[in-house]
């Protein structure tokens, strides 16, 4: 049983359900131009999307094919008349429908796959965030590469922490950080002017649990995004004690997508975190890089600490931020942030002066 629900994690897991698909009402919305889609590592691997058709349609949940194409999978379960175990315009309602809703979702797309339809495609549908309102803080972990840890020492106000450490640092980000693949984020210079890219990949959980062992921790991966961890660097060292939380949860700081990839179709060990401004590349690192592992992160999490089902965990950004360079470079209002975790794909993300 336990193997059953591994695969079914793997194949179909994290968003799927959607409403009519539009194409007039596609074709109003600004493209994202997302780009070369990423090959999956596996036929059971799936790309699914929080998205909209059109202006004034509400956000669903899709199925993304290798040419681009949306499967709206709400629409398709009405036209294959599947009724289906979870709310088709949510995410989390997937999650939590379990193993039913996911094998649901993969027979849907598998079916629909067959129809030789058009279909809008990502560049013609508003993308959100995979998971629009998360239901409780982000988790993150801090200093998860060696030579992230070792560039901050120097540019680092508070001293305190010179020797890595043994066990996982985490801290969390407030739900309001979470912002659209390629929605912009706000740049108030009354609060900071030290806005500064981290580079993230970010996991999804798809079972809670307690005390997870850390060699059944995969066994609860929903599935991968790519994440972007911007921060707020004088907020974040020169204010509220030195204590992150602050500079880390400014509204829309915390940019993720384009999609959810399942826990099949993306293998881990080829996967690089990379982040771009303005067209320049400022850190590109690989997962064998990450110092402790997501199955070390899910165990110390969970340990005496209940995660839940649609958690989403941030496993830590690699060398090459902005505030640890010489001179320290911080983004401002027109630049343009670009986050790849290759195997995934890419968000990118414009800085937007508000007031």
């Amino acid at each position: 049983m336990q193997g059953n629900r591994r695969n079914f994690l793997k194949l179909g897991a994290t968003s799927a359900a959607v409403g009519v698909l539009g194409q007039a009402a596609a074709a109003d919305i600004e493209a994202p131009q997302v780009g070369a889609i990423a090959p999956l590592a596996a036929k059971l691997g799936l790309r699914l999307v929080t998205f909209a058709p059109g202006p004034q349609d509400k956000p669903r949940v899709g199925v993304v094919f290798d040419d681009g194409q949306v499967i709206d999978i709400g629409a398709e379960a009405k036209r294959q008349k599947v009724k289906l175990a979870f709310d088709p315009d949510s995410m989390l309602s997937l999650i939590d429908s379990g193993d039913q809703g996911l094998v649901q979702v993969h027979a849907l797309a598998e079916r629909a796959a067959l129809l030789r339809i058009m279909r809008p495609t990502v560049n013609h549908v508003r993308l959100l965030s995979p998971i629009p309102r998360p239901r409780a803080n982000i988790y993150a972990v801090g200093w998860n590469y060696l030579d992230h840890f070792e560039e901050g020492k120097a540019a680092r106000v508070d001293r305190v922490v010179t020797e890595y450490p043994a066990n996982p640092v985490f801290f969390t980000k407030g739900v309001n950080t979470m912002n659209g693949p390629f929605d912009t984020i706000p740049f108030d210079a009354s609060n900071s002017t030290q806005v500064d890219w981290e580079a993230e990949l970010a996991v999804v959980i798809g079972r809670g649990g307690r005390n997870i062992k850390e060699e059944q921790a995969m066994n609860h991966v929903f599935g991968y995004a790519v994440y972007n961890d911007t921060t707020a660097r004088d907020v974040q060292q020169k204010r509220h004690g030195g204590q992150w939380f602050k500079g880390k949860s400014l509204d829309g700081y915390g940019p993720m997508g384009p999609w959810i990839v399942t826990a099949a179709g993306l293998n881990l060990d080829d996967a690089r975190v990379i982040s771009r401004v303005n067209g320049v590349e400022k850190q590109n690192a690989s997962y064998k890089q990450m110092y402790f592992k997501i199955p070390r992160v899910i165990a110390e999490l969970s340990r005496g600490m209940t995660l839940e089902a649609g958690d989403i965990i941030t496993t830590g950004t690699p060398s090459g931020v902005g505030f640890s360079r010489k001179p320290p470079e911080f983004m401002k209002p027109g630049d343009v942030m670009e986050t790849e975790v290759t195997g995934i794909g890419i968000i990118r993300n414009v800085i937007k002066a508000e007031g």
